[in-house]
């Protein structure tokens, strides 16, 4: 069931509560009246929802959740963005009660620390889905926590968490052989030894986003196209903003015959004649790049012609 978020409000979720107890699918992104009373309601009639979204419901706290999860403990899907209010406490409730939970998104939560993710780790080992982006707070301790404790991990979203590293990826890659998806965009303390890993010990990646990741350079591309992953699997690579990638890179990615999407916005050493190179080998694969416009030469004395430097003459 999704709902219209003008529309729903306190009295709606007694009424879900009341009316639909066998409601599995509960989509309530953005519906900013719900508070952890609402929340408290469903959880008394709703007992058999396994999908809840409740993406950017900011009023709701740890009490809400504890209310929410001790009555819905088959919950599966949780997806929590923008829930600002959330701290490490909240997880706490969810590790207690929703041992079958396979996907958990807190994009923009950003009070969790590492204690929360720790305690949804050890309570959580099912847990297959798990969306961190924008939670600024955490370490590699996180990163610790799902290695040790969720080997089923297939997708995970840790963009902007700028404080992981080599270390912390080094040991998710040798526990997690089954992921599929990576965004760690703007983790920018990462360097190739951190696709050395993911090369080596998940055959399996599919989709893994870079950007903004500037120690990245072509010998860690070079270890990605070579694997398993690389040959067989590799759909999408996103490499915005690696100001060390060069044309070599792209000559090292015509390995990965399965590639369908390249991103390479501002990726300053990457020529057009690269990746035309590389489009002759790989005919079918998109790739999103960006060219400053050349500088137009200074205009004649007297010519009364005057452009910037973004202009292109035609």
């Amino acid at each position: 069931m999704g709902a219209a978020y003008a529309d729903v409000t306190h009295s709606t979720c007694y009424s879900l509560s009341r009316f639909c107890s066998k409601l599995k699918h509960l989509d309530l992104t953005s519906c900013v009246s719900i508070t952890n009373s609402s929340l408290k309601g469903i959880s008394e009639g709703c007992r058999n929802l396994e999908y809840l979204n409740l993406s950017w419901c900011d009023q709701i706290t740890k009490d809400g959740i504890e209310a929410l999860v001790r009555g819905c403990q088959g919950l599966k899907a949780l997806l929590l963005r923008g829930c600002t209010q959330l701290e490490d406490e909240a997880l706490k409730h969810i590790q207690n009660y929703c041992h079958e939970l396979v996907s958990l998104n807190l994009q923009s939560c950003s009070r969790i620390t590492d204690e929360g993710v720790v305690q949804i780790c050890r309570g959580c080992h099912r847990l297959q889905a798990l969306c961190l982006s924008g939670c600024s707070n955490l370490t590699d301790a996180s990163l610790t926590a799902l290695g040790l404790n969720c080997p089923r991990l297939q997708i995970l979203e840790a963009a902007r968490c700028s404080h992981l590293t080599d270390a912390g990826f080094t040991l998710l890659a040798r526990n997690c052989h089954d992921l599929e998806k990576m965004d760690l965009e703007e983790c920018i303390l990462i360097t190739d030894s951190t696709l050395i890993q993911l090369s080596i010990h998940c055959p399996k990646l599919q989709a893994l986003s870079l950007s903004h990741c500037e120690l990245i350079t072509d010998d860690g591309i070079l270890h990605l196209s070579n694997s398993t992953c690389g040959h067989e699997r590799l759909r999408v690579l996103e490499l915005d903003n690696c100001l060390l990638i060069t044309d070599v890179a792209l000559e090292h990615l015509e390995n990965c015959r399965g590639l369908e999407r390249l991103e390479l916005y501002d990726c300053q050493q990457v020529t057009r004649a690269g990746i035309k190179r590389m489009r002759a080998q790989l005919p079918h694969v998109k790739v999103h790049a960006y060219f400053a416009p050349v500088t137009p030469p200074t205009a004649v004395a007297g010519s009364g012609q005057r452009l910037c430097r973004c202009c292109v003459i035609l």
